[in-house]
């Protein structure tokens, strides 16, 4: 691509980024609102700032600027490092170089992969953080949204699988044989 064209796919970017942002009745919106906002624009379903995501995206946005390297892997792998969400499926932008949001959305916005991952379908969570590197003129962004969580465990029981009660009318006769047993739980052959 020339440099024309670059310019032109920028400021196409910045003007879909002005446009997320001119709420003319509201002031200004959070990050979420307005990744909410540009999803429901595109047939998805609106996110909501998450405590765990949010820790995952301040961990690396601070590794990125403390190494001033912009990199997915800098604290090691993805999947790694989203287990602790417990959602089903997750993805995460980076960005360094815009000191606001909504700048740094627009540079999201105009990369198909980028694009891609703020429409991730499902995704119902997400979580923004920013870090400056050490001169305090650079700013790295992360955000890592996701979806398709599992359900938490009840609380006072450890995950160990579902529990299944049996009611015998009667003890069994005898040890039943292997190919007498249908069906084996907890060690019981029915």
């Amino acid at each position: 691509m020339d440099v024309r064209g670059t310019m032109t796919s920028r400021a196409i970017g910045c003007v879909i980024a002005s446009l997320l942002l001119a709420a003319p009745a509201h002031a200004a919106e959070s990050p979420s609102e307005l990744i909410s906002t540009y999803r429901l624009k595109h047939g998805e379903v609106r996110v909501a700032r998450d405590a765990t995501l949010d820790r995952i995206a301040q961990e690396q946005a601070r590794a990125m600027a403390a190494r001033d390297k912009l990199s997915h892997e800098v604290l090691g792998s993805f999947s790694r490092r989203v287990a602790p969400a417990r959602a089903g499926r997750a993805a995460e932008n980076i960005a360094y170089g815009y000191e606001s949001f909504d700048k740094t959305l627009g540079q999201w916005i105009e990369s198909s992969e980028h694009r891609k991952n703020l429409l991730l379908h499902n995704a119902s969570r997400v979580g923004i953080a920013s870090a400056r590197d050490a001169s305090g003129k650079r700013t790295y962004w992360a955000m890592v949204i996701a979806g398709d969580y599992e359900p938490k465990p009840p609380k006072g029981r450890k995950d160990r699988g579902p529990l299944v009660a049996v009611r015998r009318d009667a003890p069994p006769a005898g040890k039943p044989k292997s190919g007498d047993c249908h069906i084996r739980v907890l060690s019981l052959c029915i």
